[in-house]
């Protein structure tokens, strides 16, 4: 799989409950927006960036990288971002990244490939717990997902079972899926950040 077989997709269009209600892609960590962390991971490794955003249209489209919308209004949770993303890019594969996790790996996409094997999904685990936000699709199910969101579905684990996937294994660093739910966490990473140079 070639890197211009992949489009990464930052997930940016929740409601930020737990951040008050604000738009956390542009909340602040040292120093920069949480986008502007992510967006710097992923472009060495792939070839498209694209971001989910609901909201902030103007700052995130200023960014340079194409914007999609959620293709029903309403914060109906990740899946409808991934979905309105599956039926947007042009690309074999979709990655699927959160906004909140300015760590990710720098060999993300090359490992999720290479775990991929013959399966539809790849999902980031860490070692003690899957990220299923953190994922590599097969675009050719968007259709499927469609007709999962009009059945009511809104659960990721309950989609991705439907179809052929796998986790993989990234145990090694599993400080880098720690994502800011809240500015709470916020502080502890920079906190850490600080200390030690590292996220």
């Amino acid at each position: 799989m070639h890197e211009d077989e992949v489009t990464a997709v930052i997930l940016a269009g929740g409601e930020g409950r737990r951040m008050g209600g604000r738009d956390k892609g542009w909340e602040s960590f040292a120093g920069e927006p949480l986008i502007t962390h992510v967006v710097n991971r992923l472009a060495p490794q792939v070839g498209r960036i694209a971001i989910n955003a609901n909201r902030s249209l103007e700052r995130y489209r200023a960014l340079g990288y194409p914007l999609i919308s959620d293709r029903e209004t309403g914060y109906h949770g990740p899946l409808m971002g991934m979905w309105s993303a599956l039926c947007a890019v042009e690309t074999p594969w979709a990655l699927f990244v959160p906004c909140d996790s300015p760590a990710l790996p720098a060999d993300l996409v090359t490992r999720l490939q290479d775990g991929l094997g013959e399966q539809r999904i790849a999902v980031a685990y860490d070692g003690h717990r899957a990220h299923p936000v953190v994922a590599l699709i097969d675009t050719a199910l968007r259709d499927d997902l469609g007709a999962a969101l009009r059945d009511g579905e809104r659960k990721i684990d309950r989609w991705y079972a439907r179809h052929p996937w796998c986790h993989v294994d990234f145990s090694d660093q599993p400080e880098a899926f720690a994502n800011l739910n809240s500015p709470d966490d916020r502080d502890v990473m920079e906190r850490r950040w600080r200390s030690d140079g590292s996220f």
